[in-house]
């Protein structure tokens, strides 16, 4: 993921988006941020700093660290914890 403000690269993290069958894409407006979130759809896993862009769809932390790089998610996108906060206190 690559952050810009004003066009000027000011970030970038390695992330985890949809895995077959769950593409993660587009543009979005971002309509709800939570800093503290559990997933009612996937056994509450913990979804730190979300920052919602498609319905139940966000930008989060994830405590999969090891699966960051590689497509892993139902259609979020995910990002390590630190990499998460900054993002959310953007």
């Amino acid at each position: 993921m690559h952050v810009c403000r004003n066009g000027i690269l000011i970030g970038r993290s390695t992330v985890s988006t949809g895995s077959q069958g769950h593409a993660t894409g587009g543009v979005f407006s971002i309509p709800v941020k939570k800093q503290e979130h559990y997933s009612k759809k996937y056994n509450n896993a913990p979804m730190p700093y979300s920052i919602f862009y498609s319905g139940n769809f966000a930008i989060h932390g994830t405590n999969q660290v090891k699966k960051l790089g590689r497509p892993a998610s139902a259609g979020c996108i995910r990002l390590h914890p630190r990499n998460a906060a900054k993002l959310f206190n953007l």
